[in-house]
């Protein structure tokens, strides 16, 4: 039940993350506020696979070496906060733990309260008369020792469960790092609830839900980045930049998972583009319509385009290696799926996703601003060769490739303006943190299961 309750027993088995939601009647579940790294994550674990890179035992054993080493100094409650954020991220707690100094607890317990939040909004088994104050009032239970929730069907349940010891870490952070995921929480929150049963129908709602399930993530990433002097004020300071990262990988999602979503009745595509093409949403997946759906499909991705240079501009002004990776990789995992997205027949008939050894290469060489921007214009030229005449949306595809190809050209200053660890050094370390989050979740589920084999 929610209220006081006594500190929750910690699991060590591993959850397999779950972002699907049931329909809503007459309105479409928001989706998770952490899309912003869910497709960055995706990409991890590709590059996180032995058969993806490197395949020696002895990786193993130094990577579960580093990853105990720096839980060593840590108190048991955070230890618990940092198994939880392995058991709901998977892989791209990797990259969370690369983070430097105090910046990486306040990433990770920022994390699991937006996961405890978003496991409340996913939970269809609570209902809106009670769901919308837990969503506008969760904010609050930051600041409340013993509250927790009990009743959640969720996989992700453990986290509204055991939430005494996720906000018990909350309240040890600076008050800087504080103020930020409070606020962040309530605003997202106070959207969610608006978006309970509310479809996404124009264009300026679909940026306004975006907003509220990632732009609000983008942003709170910021300020946590400027709390932690790592970056400058002006990197927290620019809401509009840090809501387009939020919304480029938001979108990017959304577009690419439209299969998945019109089969279980979900609807994230705005009306305004989709009804100028079809009656329905879900008769894109018909045959006959495919080219009114390639049209749909494209125009969105023109759209999603647009926050290109934003990105671009962002990241430019980064100066800690650690959190220019942490930034960096998903967006270029972002840019990657348009590419493979744009005008391609899959979007409506499979799944659609960057390939496993693209996904490495990526995470590889994304470790500076210049490889950055090569990226970005090698898959915007490849979108540019896929551009048809007879496309309604081809004038303006054609106009945004063109500012991204122009903010995309590395300047003198971008050369010299921060000074990058060895890309080849960069990579491999982050392999190594994924590594050994997997090392240490499978040593515990198997530890798990023995146990339970010994209690039957």
């Amino acid at each position: 039940m929610a209220g006081a309750c006594s500190k929750c027993p910690v699991s060590l088995s591993v959850f397999k993350r779950s972002l699907s939601v049931a329909p809503r009647g007459c309105g479409s579940a928001p989706r998770s506020p952490l899309q912003g790294w869910r497709l960055g994550e995706r990409g991890l674990q590709e590059a996180a696979r032995p058969s993806s890179a490197f395949r020696a035992a002895n990786f193993y054993r130094h990577t579960a070496y580093f990853c105990l080493s720096c839980q060593e100094s840590m108190s048991e409650t955070l230890r618990t906060c940092f198994l939880y954020l392995n058991q709901t991220s998977r892989s791209f707690a990797a990259v969370i733990q690369a983070l430097d100094g105090d910046l990486r607890h306040a990433v990770c317990i920022f994390y699991l309260v937006l996961r405890a939040l978003d496991t409340v909004e996913d939970d269809m088994s609570i209902p809106l008369d009670k769901k919308v104050p837990m969503l506008n009032d969760f904010h609050t239970y930051l600041y409340q020792d013993e509250w927790c929730f009990m009743e959640s069907q969720e996989k992700d349940r453990q986290v509204l469960e055991d939430f005494p010891t996720i906000s018990l870490e909350f309240r040890k952070l600076s008050q800087e790092y504080r103020d930020v995921i409070s606020d962040i929480c309530h605003r997202m929150g106070v959207g969610m609830a608006e978006f309970l049963e509310k479809k996404v129908g124009s264009m300026k709602e679909w940026d306004q839900y975006c907003h509220y399930v990632a732009g609000l993530v983008g942003i709170g990433l910021s300020r946590l980045f400027s709390a932690s002097q790592l970056e400058d004020p002006e990197v927290g300071g620019d809401t509009e930049l840090a809501n387009s990262m939020g919304l480029f990988l938001q979108k990017t999602n959304i577009i690419r998972d439209y299969l998945e979503d019109t089969q279980v009745g979900r609807v994230f595509w705005p009306q305004e583009a989709w009804s100028q093409f079809a009656a329905r949403l879900e008769d894109f997946a018909q045959p006959e319509n495919l080219e009114s759906a390639l049209f749909c499909l494209n125009m969105l991705v023109t759209d999603a385009l647009h926050h290109v240079p934003d990105v671009i501009a962002y990241l430019s002004r980064l100066r800690n290696q650690s959190i220019f990776n942490f930034c960096a990789i998903p967006q270029v995992m972002a840019i990657a799926t348009l590419s493979t997205c744009y005008n391609n027949p899959m979007v409506f008939q499979g799944v659609v996703k960057i390939r496993k050894g693209q996904a490495v290469t990526l995470m590889m060489e994304a470790t500076n601003m210049t490889a950055v921007q090569t990226i970005i214009t090698q898959y915007s030229e490849e979108i540019l060769h896929k551009v048809s005449l007879n496309d309604p949306s081809h004038e303006k595809t054609l106009h945004i490739l063109s500012v991204i190809q122009e903010k995309s050209t590395p300047s003198e200053s971008s050369l010299s303006s921060r000074t990058h660890l060895s890309p080849m050094y960069l990579s491999a370390a982050m392999l190594l943190a994924a590594l050994s989050w997997q090392y240490l979740s499978t040593t515990a589920a198997q530890a798990q299961g023995t146990s339970d084999m010994k209690g039957q």
